[in-house]
């Protein structure tokens, strides 16, 4: 059994190879996350001192009772009214425990500013416990400041740059507490894929069933994939994902128009279509009809010879119309406008009245 499990799990290290039909053969670790096998958000609360002059000032309440807590409990009791400093600074700190992480692994740390601190900038974090959302702690972070701004006021005037109140501490933070569980007892694996695509998800049922036909790997819908581990594998889940992970799966391409509108970029898939449709756009038409024919691109104006004196062109007419056949893709409608000198904005507003018409049956995303 062990022996079967260990030649199943051999793995096989590929990248996305575009396929005959023009699809790509892409990994399933690219396509698809294993559930459970995520990041812990952690968040607490804590004082950075050190500043010089640019931490919380004394309406900032809660940064002096936490300094006066913080002393009481060092043997030295000072009332929260008696003290008035500004090098210090109330912080909320956050952090992602990654899975699987082991106590005594450092965690990178986020630091920012709760209070009226104007900048974080040479700060020393104190000793910090986070918590997860059990309450449980799992993280203690200490450390100094890495804040890439800076802030300058002189005499009328102010410099400020980036975002001098919030800061990173690498490796601050010391695992102290890991998330219980042995993943190689699991029974079933469940994959979600990144796209929800009935289609996707039965390819990838038929790629694992066909690699692993003990599996019975079934679509519990669009997006999630469940995959029984077969006897053979059982206390052995580490080698079969790595096995499945690299997994060629042969995905749909989606019809799919991205635009940026700030900047007039169009990004579109090669085989999205156009279907019959007349559209009128700042005087000019544009009929997708049967037998029609494309515009002719703009003539290329005649060398000049040398000595000669170059005399100008007569004004052409501007083309006001034009057909195209239905089918035409996307990439050569654009190619199109843009001979006749359709602006990038003008194209982003046609593509929308082709979406809203329906003859653009592919999905319009405006970013």
């Amino acid at each position: 059994m062990r022996r079967a499990c260990l030649l199943l799990a051999a793995p096989v290290l590929m990248a996305a190879v575009p396929a005959a039909d023009g699809h790509l053969d892409i990994p399933l670790r690219e396509i698809a996350s294993l559930q459970g096998v995520r990041g812990n958000m952690l968040q607490g609360y804590g004082l950075v001192v050190g500043l010089k002059g640019t931490g919380d000032s004394i309406q900032a309440k809660f940064s002096l009772q936490s300094l006066g807590n913080l002393l009481a409990r060092q043997g030295t009791n000072i009332p929260a009214s008696g003290i008035q400093v500004k090098n210090i600074a109330a912080v909320m700190v956050t952090a992602e425990l990654p899975a699987f992480a082991r106590p005594g692994q450092r965690v990178d740390l986020t630091v920012s500013s709760i209070g009226d601190a104007t900048s974080l900038a040479g700060g020393t974090l104190l000793m910090t416990p986070l918590q997860g959302p059990d309450g449980q702690v799992y993280l203690v972070g200490q450390g100094s400041m890495l804040v890439s701004a800076f802030s300058l006021a002189t005499a009328g005037a102010a410099n400020l740059k980036n975002h001098p109140t919030a800061g990173r501490i690498p490796e601050g933070g010391l695992v102290e507490r890991e998330v219980g569980g042995n993943f190689n007892d699991r029974k079933v694996l469940r994959y979600s894929l990144q796209e929800d695509d009935f289609t996707n998800a039965m390819r990838v049922v038929k790629a694992i069933n066909e690699e692993l036909p003990s599996a019975s790997a079934r679509a519990l819908d669009s997006r999630t994939v469940e995959v029984p581990i077969p006897p053979e594998c059982l206390g052995r889940t580490v080698e079969l994902v790595a096995r499945l992970e690299n997994l060629p799966i042969r995905m749909q391409n989606k019809a799919r128009v991205v635009v940026n509108e700030r900047t007039g970029t169009v990004v579109m898939g090669a085989e999205v279509r156009i279907g019959v449709v007349s559209i009128v756009q700042a005087g000019l038409t544009i009929s997708v009809l049967p037998g029609a024919q494309p515009p002719p691109p703009k003539p290329k104006p005649a060398p000049v010879a040398a000595g000669a004196t170059a005399e100008p062109a007569p004004a052409e007419e501007k083309i006001k119309a034009f057909q195209v056949e239905p089918g035409t893709t996307v990439g050569k409608l654009t190619e199109m406008l843009n001979n006749v000198g359709v602006t990038p904005r003008d194209l982003i507003s046609i593509l929308q009245a082709l979406k809203d018409s329906g003859a653009l049956t592919a999905e319009l995303r405006i970013i």
